[in-house]
Order: C-alpha cells, then sequence, then structure tokens
C-alpha cells in the first residue's frame, strides 16, 4: 500500500506549504512624537493586497499613501526617511496615472475628517506580502512600511506626486 500513503504525504504537505504563505500582516501607525495614532491591516488576495487604515489624530484633508521599501519607522523625529523610497523593485516611475509608472508602493490617497479620524481600505495589485504572483514582496528581508503624507499625491509628479512630508508611519509586520 505505498501508493496511499504517498497520496496523503503529498496532500499533507501541500497543506502545510499553503498554510506557511503570509496572508495576514499589520502595521501600528505612529505619528512624528512616536506615539501610536491607528493600525493598518494588510491582507494578501488572489491579486493584489488589501490594506483597511483606521487612525485618529490625523489633520484634516487629503494625505497620500504608500508603501515604503524599508522597514523602519526608527526616525520619527526627522520625518520617517530611513523607510527609504517607495518599493520600486522594477524602477517604474511613480504615480497610478504615470504612463511609465506606477511604481509598487503607489496606493489611492485618503481623506481625513475634520475630527482627524480616518477609515478607509485601499487596494494595490502591484504588492504581495510574500512575493505571490511575481508582485513586489512587501515582506522582504529590511520589511516595508506603511507612510501617510501631508497632502494629497496627484499620482503623476516626480518623484511623490506632490504628497510633501512623511507625517505618519507604521513598520508592516507579518501574523
Amino acid at each position: 500500500m505505498p501508493f496511499p500513503r504517498l497520496l496523503v504525504t503529498c496532500a499533507i504537505a501541500s497543506v502545510a506549504t499553503a498554510a506557511s504563505a503570509t496572508e495576514h500582516a499589520t502595521a501600528s501607525i505612529i505619528d512624528r512624537q512616536g506615539q501610536a495614532i491607528g493600525t493598518a491591516t494588510l491582507i494578501e488576495g488572489p491579486q493584489g493586497v488589501l490594506i483597511h487604515l483606521s487612525a485618529k489624530g490625523l489633520p484634516p484633508g487629503p494625505k497620500g499613501v504608500h508603501i515604503h521599501s524599508v522597514g523602519t519607522c526608527d526616525d520619527a523625529g526627522q520625518g520617517f526617511v530611513a523607510s527609504k523610497g517607495h518599493l520600486n523593485p522594477d524602477g517604474k516611475k511613480h504615480g497610478l496615472m504615470n504612463p511609465d509608472g506606477p511604481d509598487a508602493g503607489d496606493l489611492q490617497n485618503i481623506f481625513v475628517h475634520a475630527d482627524g479620524s480616518v477609515e478607509a481600505e485601499l487596494y494595490t495589485p502591484l504588492a504581495s506580502l510574500d512575493g505571490k504572483g511575481g508582485r513586489a514582496r512587501i515582506l522582504d528581508e529590511d520589511g516595508a512600511a506603511l507612510v501617510i503624507h501631508e497632502n494629497r499625491d496627484d499620482h503623476a509628479a516626480q518623484p511623490i506626486g506632490g504628497a510633501g512630508a512623511r507625517l505618519f508611519c507604521g513598520v508592516i509586520k507579518a501574523n
């Protein structure tokens, strides 16, 4: 009866491999004083990543949001520049509306309410938590960070669409 055992072994290995793929990640969003102001939950889908963002204490109005290439927010007082540029392994130009883009870190804008709160869902087909489908890998060796900028992203201008300073940051970590 070696065949049935082999079949069962293959089935168990297949389930274990599927379960080991990263399907969820989170980020605790902090301000420039290092205080937590919200959270982001990232969920791997079949064709991209869904990001649920919930935060309070932001300045009202539209804000650009990007996935940055290095998973650190340790330099809060210096404006989160240690998180480097956007997640962009293919060297694309910035901007969802750019004919030579977008880069894998480009996301839609969020809109912060007058009371400083935001509850938003963003989606990117350009990235994956673990590189699924050949998309840019968010959870690579040096990680990635979710960064909220002070202004709206115009989705075309270089290098960051006029989004301005980095006001908030969250290191993306696998669950």
